[in-house]
């Protein structure tokens, strides 16, 4: 053996020797804290960008409301005709919804999200151009191609959801998102009325600016966990469709039923106060009007957050709060049939029945995510987004040929469905001690 080799070994266990106990296990602490604080930061940049998703996602809509009676006049179009530019995007969205789902399903979340995103600006700078000309119909067509786009968003972002996060972190996740639904919600009127100080058809050309800033987000701050397995084909993917139906249909169905209500009526009494709130003996307009928007959608916000976070995967707390939630809806809307002449009154009774949605909807968005496997989570997601907008769509329309009849009439049609969403709720939705 050479006087080298001999040599290397002697130097090899003095190098060795000079590192104690006591300095590894505070090497290994260090790399832990730095790992820990790097998967930290991973994740708040992961939960800000799957925020931004949603929260685009309203503006498109909400962001619109304030200014559809000044669009009406404008544009000289009837009340319905301005509603639809609201259930237009909205009923394209839910067409295209489950076709968005499958595809990401089929192939990844982020190559329908990106693509989406950019449909979505695109048409939002067409729509503007549309008001700008005072073309109607032009209008119409561009809102119908946002919700096109729009139909990749929010609803994949929620099986994104599924797939990056597992028990506590799911619900909390969801809740965010939830929360940045809402958040959109309340900003989204105020922000509508402040850039209609500017020209009224302003907020047409600030929403495609969002939409770009949530495009990078989800480009460069979300990385997608990579799949296990291959896409089903077509034709065993829809017969595990049908199976999860066969198997969890009823209490399925009666969620889906619930959501799309819940939104069906927020929008519905958004575009309601819409409208009042500008005529006698209010004479409320322009900013202000935005802020009284605001104030029942902070309440679902608020409530949408907290119950994110306090949920978890606990079975028995989410049929509570939802059944709670349900009752807050009827009680509220029942005595707006008789409360609804005085604002203050009337403005509490429809903050009380947004909390009662933020209670309901965080815990139905847990156990819908939660209750398919990851290669069929994108198509049941989507429906149930679906069936949400179907809920947005019509709210605005069915609420303005109501409210043609009588204001009252209004409250008794939607207090009457969230009753009948109780029982359903109450009888078919029995979740576990804990939600898968």
């Amino acid at each position: 053996m050479s006087a080298t080799t001999k040599s290397r070994r002697k130097l090899t266990v003095s190098f060795t020797s000079e590192i104690s106990p006591q300095d590894e296990q505070t090497q290994t602490k260090e790399k832990s804290s730095k790992g820990s604080q790097g998967g930290r930061k991973s994740k708040i940049a992961e939960y800000i960008a799957l925020s931004t998703v949603p929260l685009v996602l309203v503006l498109g809509n909400s962001m619109l409301v304030p200014i559809l009676p000044t669009l009406q006049s404008k544009l000289g179009i009837s009340q319905f005709q301005s509603s639809l530019v609201i259930s237009l995007f909205s009923v394209a969205a839910a067409l295209i919804i489950p076709i968005a789902g499958y595809l990401s399903d089929k192939f990844t979340r982020k190559a329908v999200m990106i693509p989406s995103l950019i449909v979505y600006g695109g048409a939002g700078v067409l729509a503007g151009f549309a008001a700008v000309w005072d073309s109607y119909g032009l209008l119409i067509g561009a809102r119908a191609l946002q919700g096109i786009g729009a139909a990749g968003t929010a609803p994949i972002a929620m099986a994104l959801v599924g797939d990056l996060y597992k028990d506590g972190e799911e619900s909390q996740a969801l809740g965010l998102i939830e929360a940045s639904n809402g958040t959109g919600k309340v900003v989204s009127p105020i922000l509508g009325s402040l850039l209609a100080l500017i020209v009224w058809y302003a907020a047409f050309f600030a929403f495609p600016v969002f939409c770009l800033l949530s495009l990078i987000a989800v480009l460069f701050m979300l990385k997608e966990p990579k799949r296990k397995e291959k896409a089903k084909p077509l034709k065993q993917y829809l017969q595990s469709i049908k199976n999860i139906f066969a198997k969890d249909g009823r209490w399925l169905l009666a969620s889906f039923f619930g959501g799309s209500l819940a939104l069906f009526i927020l929008f519905g009494v958004l575009f309601f106060l819409s409208n009042i709130l500008e005529k006698p003996p209010y004479s409320i307009e322009g900013v202000r009007k935005g802020f009284v928007l605001a104030i029942p959608l902070f309440g679902m916000v608020a409530t949408a957050y907290i119950t994110g976070t306090k949920i978890s995967k606990n079975g028995i707390l989410m049929r509570w709060l939802m059944n709670i939630g349900l009752v807050l809806m009827v009680v509220s809307l029942a005595l707006a049939i008789w409360l609804n002449t005085n604002l203050y009154v009337f403005i509490g009774l429809l903050t009380v029945s947004s909390i009662g949605t933020g209670l309901l909807l965080p815990c139905l968005n847990t156990m819908i995510t939660g209750a398919v496997e990851k290669a069929e989570r994108g198509m049941i997601t989507s429906l149930y987004s679906s069936l949400r907008f179907f809920g947005v769509a019509f709210g605005p329309p069915l609420f303005g040929w109501l409210m043609d009849i009588s204001h009252q009439l209004v409250f008794i049609v939607v207090s009457s469905l969230s009753l009948i969403a109780l029982g359903l709720v109450f009888f078919l939705v029995k979740p576990g001690k804990q939600v898968a």
